[in-house]
């Protein structure tokens, strides 16, 4: 049912990567939090590793808006489910303003997303090394799209008053606000390494030092009334909220499916990576297994020596395993326990890190061994957008099943034979990808489930079968 929805909300980008967008989301999000709001948090593109710290600074979900990924159509929908019962709205953008997929015009750029949400931008700007030429800066941002509205600026990394003071004159000039000022402070950045900032469950006690400080920064700097004004200029956001269970029903069915993955008795439990090694998920993966009638149970493989109490699903998710290959190496009774599992014909769903997690090495390190390929980091960087279709059955999708994703790593892999390749890559370039066998299905591709609620669904219901 389509529904109005009067959620103030901003929308927070920049010029280019490396502005300082993460900085002043997430210290919006927690100063705003900090005065009792509750903030509903939400980040453009396919990124993992920020909503971590913008649930840290909310205590909500992290949820990503990816056109890409999950279609225009799904972005208002996703978003107002996660916005549901808020005071307040804050989505950080992806890369500069309008970028977003290569050769694709503004699709999965966070123009794009601003306009699916008719929600105002506050342009984030490194301001370091320029004075007056800011204003022809964002004139060009501000008239680039007629359909964008740039309501505001804050200024990042400014020098002294007098840089202040320059940046300021000229901005008034060409009628753009000034919403916030934030001085050069290198003592609350985020450490970062191969793959972009340090993930929140790898550094908790400083992560949150981090976004105390970084709240303050903002408090101390921004008009934080200006800017809740700003966000309550949005109008009513018209759509359907998404919804796991909704998403469960097949098109043209008027009933959703039976309760306990179509079985009775106890639920499936399905054992869902997590801990330090394994930090990429999405929300909605969680909420749609729930939704199709499984328990998901959340197991930590750098501690855990077992898997969960009745486990009869596996998703190992994304996340930093080559950090960790040692400790997880160590960790000998899990591993066996994952290839038992897997031997078995138990159902198990890998994605990039789980995909190294389940070869038989990482960087020489020993590793489950449920597949005949061994995994090492490699200088070279494989970051994009992928179109996908399922080329082998699996516990997680038909054969021809089409899915949109993203890959990024650092890492190779060098397969063995024993196995079917999970996905056909048809664009930007074509091959074949990943690993199918028994009912493993392992890739490096990252995939939103919201995007195609039938893999959770299919999933749930192989675990089901497994009880």
């Amino acid at each position: 049912m389509v529904t109005s929805l009067p959620i103030p909300r901003l929308v927070i980008a920049a010029p280019s990567s490396g502005s300082g967008k993460t900085t002043v989301a997430t210290g919006l999000m927690a100063a705003f939090s900090e005065r009792g709001l509750a903030v509903s948090p939400h980040k453009a593109g396919p990124d993992y590793i920020d909503p971590g710290y913008h649930a840290l600074a909310t205590g909500r979900p992290g949820r990503n808006l990816d056109a890409f990924m999950c279609g225009p159509e799904l972005v208002a929908p996703l978003f107002a489910h996660g916005a549901s019962g808020c005071d307040l709205a804050i989505v950080e953008g992806v890369m500069g303003l309008y970028d977003g997929a290569a050769g694709r015009g503004e699709l999965a750029s966070t123009a794009q997303v601003a306009k699916l949400l008719r929600a105002p931008v506050v342009l984030v700007v490194d301001a370091s090394s320029q004075s007056r030429s800011v204003a022809a800066l964002v004139h060009g941002f501000a008239s680039f799209d007629p359909q964008v509205r740039l309501g505001g600026v804050i200024l990042n990394k400014v020098g002294s008053d007098r840089h202040e003071a320059m940046l300021r004159e000229a901005l008034e000039e060409a009628g753009m606000p000034v919403l916030g000022v934030l001085r050069r402070a290198p003592q609350v950045a985020a450490p970062s390494r191969h793959l972009g900032l340090v993930p929140v469950a790898e550094r908790r006690s400083d992560a949150l030092s981090s976004v105390a400080a970084l709240a303050d920064q903002v408090r101390a700097g921004c008009d934080l009334e200006a800017l809740m004004a700003l966000a309550r200029t949005a109008p009513a956001l018209e759509c359907e909220p998404w919804s796991p269970e909704r998403a469960l029903i097949p098109r043209g069915v008027a009933a959703p499916p039976a309760p306990g993955a179509g079985g009775s008795g106890p639920r499936p439990v399905i054992a869902v990576a997590g801990g330090p090694a394994f930090t990429f998920s999405y929300a909605e993966h969680a909420e749609l297994l729930t939704a199709a009638g499984a328990e998901v149970v959340t197991f930590d493989p750098l501690r855990d020596e077992a898997l969960p109490d009745a486990t009869t699903g596996l998703v190992i998710g994304g996340g930093f395993p080559e950090v960790y290959a040692p400790e997880l190496a160590a960790n000998a009774p899990l591993r066996k326990a994952v290839a038992a599992f897997a031997e078995t014909g138990g159902p198990v769903a890998a994605e990039c890190a789980g995909l190294l997690y389940l070869a038989r090495s990482l960087d020489g390190k020993p590793m489950c061994g449920v597949l005949d390929a061994d995994a090492r980091m490699s200088e070279r960087l494989t970051l994009g957008y992928r179109e996908a279709v399922a080329v082998s059955d699996s516990a997680l999708a038909v054969t021809g099943t089409r899915l949109r994703g993203h890959e990024f790593h650092r890492t190779v892999i060098e397969p063995g034979a024993g196995s079917a390749p999970a996905w056909g890559f048809t664009h930007p370039e074509r091959r074949v990808e990943g690993f199918v066998r028994q009912g493993v299905h392992a890739s490096y591709l990252h995939t939103h489930w919201a995007a195609e609620p039938s893999v959770a669904l299919r999933f749930a219901e192989a675990a089901a079968r497994a009880r």
